[in-house]
């Protein structure tokens, strides 16, 4: 049945910091083109893929792929806490589906997310369960990684298993796109946080407020010119999105995991947009609707945000744009 396409990057600075009125007009303008588009989809079901940032999956057990048949959101960073609506039945019958397709992946009754959930559903929909929600984990912090191509086989499946259901479904992806945000590894984490990112005890009140203290200085820094981590990508973010508008996504699974940590340890959430990206692609020819990139050393991303429908949908929509031309709106930041 019918699919459509939105990804996003997402940032707790979103939540947490205010910015220059040009710089967050500009932002919500892109997002407000999205939600325009989502609307008027009119989603029965999202099928949102995303990862998480040691708030809900440790190290002590760590999938690549999960699909969660009941989830809520921590709330972490000030974003929507709270339980999804997640439609239980049709959960465990795609995890079924995915693993008949030849792709192995876990599944969670009480999976815990965070902002990479939250941002995008209360930005396109207004709440966390406004509508029907089937949450699928994408492995991208904790190594090792699988690789891009399990990504595509993965939203391959999810599309297919899609193909012969009356639903109209959303396949939304959350993260990157190249942004080097603090996240602590097994080899950096001072003790008392390396026992947090591995037994997945909760943050201490001290602990949450340091986040967002650091996370807001790490913003200023990279602004400034000043930090230590990372720089953006603009090229490699273009180049990226790109792939994805044309016939290329076949193309990224030459993409390694060094090839992708070039570009900040945040950019390894890519695999979210690949995974949805290759879902839309299971039903046909596609074509983006709408392309916003803009880097954001303020919000620490290469922020984009795209949409997309099968092609014959688009045009009978309106007029048809070639894949790989659709309009795009792109600014460096000053």
């Amino acid at each position: 049945m019918p699919l459509a396409l939105c990804c996003m990057s997402h940032s707790p600075l979103l939540e947490i910091t205010r910015q220059r009125a040009e710089l967050e007009a500009d932002i919500d303008s892109a997002i407000g083109s999205a939600r325009r588009f989502v609307a008027d989809f009119g989603p029965d079901v999202v099928v949102v893929f995303v990862p998480d940032h040691y708030n809900g999956f440790f190290h002590r057990l760590m999938p690549q792929f999960c699909i969660g048949t009941r989830a809520r959101t921590v709330g972490d960073y000030d974003s929507a806490a709270g339980a999804l609506d997640v439609p239980e039945q049709l959960a465990a019958d795609l995890a079924r589906g995915v693993l008949d397709a030849g792709v192995d992946i876990a599944f969670s009754r009480r999976m815990e997310l965070d902002h990479a959930t939250a941002q995008p559903l209360t930005a396109l929909f207004g709440a966390l369960d406004a509508r029907p929600v089937v949450p699928v984990f994408v492995n991208a912090a904790a190594e090792p990684r699988s690789p891009l191509r399990r990504s595509r086989a993965l939203g391959a499946a999810i599309g297919g298993f899609f193909a012969d259901r009356p639903e109209k479904v959303l396949v939304l992806g959350s993260g990157g796109l190249s942004h080097d945000p603090p996240m602590p590894t097994l080899e950096t984490a001072p003790p008392p946080i390396l026992e947090r990112i591995v037994e997945g005890r909760p943050l201490t009140q001290a602990e949450a407020e340091g986040k967002h203290a650091g996370a807001i200085a790490e913003g200023a820094r990279l602004a400034a010119g000043t930090s230590e981590r990372m720089p953006l990508s603009p090229d490699w973010d273009r180049a990226f999105l790109d792939l994805l508008a044309g016939p290329g996504l076949d193309e990224l699974d030459q993409w390694t995991d060094e090839d992708i940590g070039r570009h900040g340890c945040g950019a390894h959430e890519i695999r979210t947009w690949v995974a949805a990206h290759a879902a839309l692609a299971e039903h046909g020819p596609y074509e983006v609707i709408d392309r916003y990139y803009r880097p954001v050393p303020e919000y620490i991303a290469g922020f984009a945000v795209t949409t997309a429908r099968p092609r014959e949908a688009a045009r009978s929509g309106g007029a048809a744009r070639p894949s790989g031309s659709a309009p795009s709106r792109e600014e460096e930041s000053v």
